[in-house]
């Protein structure tokens, strides 16, 4: 295995790649410890460690930390993929936004500009609510106008800046640059995580159980990354039959081979999508007129993480995104036209219309079994951290109320054990191992798995 590792430097282009995305990520770790003037830090940290299961805990797992240090780069990634989510949806219900994205490379440029002045402008709004929010519970040092441009200045900007960073990874690095800023992130507060952990431990946190209960959680999350590993490499494979043609005078085609359907054809997309949406009424809900009304208030509050209507809506959002993005990853007429002009086949079923339909149907039971797989994996924080409040339920909670207390309290372990996180980690970490391999097979060098070797010339006698 260190042979193979090491043959990643011995290609000087793929050294360059690999080298260039962790200078990359070491800038935007470095941003990571620069605070935005006039917050009171203390007084911040105190105010996350008491909402750490809120919507603020899942916001400060994606920023890396950034925003319980209220850094330079508080606001992450995360305007930039609500800005995508945004124009992913207009390009399927608005028809000339349709058009420019199938205008092929020019069209895709459009659309990443428009994205990118979307994302600055979600950056300004949302800095605002910071600011606001920030004067409200007392956190600033010298509250008024002059911070208030100061925070909208520093975090938009950061915002766009760590935008281009991870527009370079992918352009000029390995991986999708966007992903692997969210990954370091995750990884970063892993330490954090096992503090917590020793912790509990050494002020025995769960009584006679604690020991127990640690072992437990590390056991889980060991099998929780094997489960992931499992179904991020099952797929459901067609098989296809190419039809035999005459050229020239040899016989071409009439070769049998597969096209593989992922099982989860979104990766960890349609949980970043559904949490992103979700954590927008956390800076709604923070406006005093939203606070001191008597139809929002109650709304809002449900609407916080750990609540059966926000893991309802979280479910629903999770399965909704799953569809989307197969949607506009995978399109089954296309396939079928691409079968059709190869002279390809599905056995047994007619090309055409009927081939699209067989497609289809394929996609959406296995896009299901995919979308489920992730809600799985999703609610394993929930239980972790907050649990989920049966007893809270409108009129029939009081029935729930029997129920255990890690149900409906959680057991107060971190983010970084389970669920979201580890689905970042795994998925990010095994499709960037997996870009890498392929450069290493496309150079004739081994890879990193078993059944990928070397491509050996004959030998000459």
């Amino acid at each position: 295995m260190l042979e193979k590792f090491l043959n990643i430097f011995r290609i000087p282009d793929l050294r360059k790649r690999v080298l260039f995305t962790l200078g990359i990520l070491a800038v935007y770790r470095l941003g990571a410890f620069i605070p935005t003037p006039g917050v009171n830090a203390h007084q911040l940290e105190l105010l996350f460690n008491q909402q750490s299961g809120s919507a603020l805990g899942l916001m400060d797992l994606f920023g890396g930390g950034n925003l319980r240090r209220m850094t330079i780069f508080a606001l992450g990634i995360m305007p930039y993929i609500t800005a995508s989510i945004i124009f992913q949806l207009l390009t399927v219900v608005y028809e000339p936004l349709a058009r420019v994205q199938k205008e092929g490379e020019l069209g895709r440029r459009k659309i990443t500009q428009w994205t990118r002045y979307m994302t600055v402008i979600l950056g300004a709004l949302q800095s605002i609510g910071i600011a606001a929010i920030l004067t409200k519970q007392g956190l600033v040092t010298n509250p008024g106008i002059g911070f208030d441009l100061m925070t909208v200045l520093t975090l938009t900007t950061g915002t766009a800046f760590i935008m281009w960073l991870g527009e370079q990874i992918t352009d000029r690095g390995i991986g999708n640059g966007m992903s692997l800023l969210i990954f370091a992130g995750i990884i970063a507060g892993l330490p954090r995580g096992v503090g917590d952990l020793i912790q509990k431990v050494q002020t025995s946190a769960w009584g006679s159980f604690t020991i127990f209960a640690v072992l437990l959680i590390v056991v889980g999350m060991v099998a929780v990354v094997a489960f992931i590993v499992f179904v991020e490499r099952s797929e459901r494979r067609i098989p296809i039959q190419s039809a035999r043609r005459i050229v020239g005078r040899r016989m071409m085609g009439g070769q049998s081979s597969h096209l593989p359907l992922k099982v989860n054809s979104g990766g960890v997309m349609p949980v970043i999508f559904a949490s992103s949406i979700l954590s927008a009424p956390l800076l709604f809900g923070q406006a005093e007129w939203v606070q001191n009304n008597r139809f929002l208030q109650p709304i809002l509050q449900a609407l916080q993480p750990g609540y059966p209507w926000y893991e309802l809506l979280y479910m629903l959002g999770i399965i909704f995104f799953a569809y989307f993005y197969v949607s506009i990853v995978m399109k089954p007429d296309d396939i079928a036209d691409n079968f059709r002009k190869s002279g390809s086949f599905i056995p047994g079923i007619r090309p055409g219309k009927r081939t699209s339909d067989f497609i289809n149907d394929i996609l959406t039971r296995i896009t299901l079994v995919g979308a489920l797989y992730l809600i799985v994996i999703s609610l394993v924080p929930t239980f972790l951290i907050s649990g989920i409040r049966f007893d809270k339920i409108f009129l029939v909670g009081r029935f729930f109320e029997s129920l255990p207390t890690w149900v409906t309290h959680g057991l107060g372990v971190n983010f970084y054990f389970g669920g979201t996180s580890l689905l970042i980690v795994v998925g990010v970490a095994m499709d960037t191992v997996n870009q890498i391999e392929s450069q290493l097979i496309m150079r004739h060098y081994d890879g990193f798995s078993p059944r990928s070797g070397r491509i050996r010339g004959r030998k000459t006698w």
